[in-house]
């Protein structure tokens, strides 16, 4: 896995063993794609971070700022040395649990985002909770997104076409192999 543009463009990232499943260089080159100029001067929010990869591809494109939130100890740490081997230092990585941090940070009142990326464990077996679904819907996520500010989310693409997203905007929705991506606007 590499950063695919900007500044950074072409310097390959470290992964986690054995906790992420990191998105493709081709899902990530659609997603940025799509984005196109939003991503320059955007404050960025990346949630199940993983490697890092989405919020650092940010930064190398231009992005003013990206808060890094990944719960395993591990992964925190390859963040770290991507973030250092990129030199893109105005990231910032927090370890912890998503559902638990989110609504400390919008409790603060002081961070805003215009774009919100998020790549959740996909709900694999019948019974298991969408995390997809549940994030986006999380009012304390949609107090923490700039008015017209997005959410890009991965799932799973075996998943289409059943969820009710409000109260965002659909602007986009795609499929690549088994990974579904979406693009949404808070209204």
């Amino acid at each position: 896995m590499r950063l695919t543009s900007g500044s950074a463009g072409g310097i390959p990232l470290e992964v986690p063993k054995n906790v992420t499943r990191p998105t493709q260089d081709r899902v990530k080159q659609a997603i940025f794609n799509m984005l196109g100029d939003l991503v320059a001067d955007a404050r960025v929010l990346d949630v199940f971070s993983g490697s890092g990869a989405l919020g650092l591809e940010c930064l190398s494109r231009g992005a003013a700022s990206a808060l890094l939130i990944e719960q395993d100890r591990a992964a925190c740490d390859v963040i770290r040395k991507n973030i250092t081997k990129t030199r893109l230092e105005s990231a910032a990585v927090r370890q912890g649990d998503v559902f638990k941090m989110l609504p400390q940070m919008a409790g603060q009142g002081s961070a805003v985002f215009d774009l919100v990326f998020a790549d959740p464990p996909y709900a694999n077996k019948p019974g298991e909770e969408d995390l997809s679904l549940k994030l986006a819907q999380m009012p304390d996520l949609q107090s923490l997104v700039a008015p017209g500010g997005s959410l890009i989310l991965e799932c799973r693409a075996t998943r289409h076409g059943l969820e009710d997203w409000s109260p965002w905007e659909m602007v986009r929705d795609r499929e690549y192999g088994s990974t579904r991506i979406l693009w949404l606007r808070k209204r």
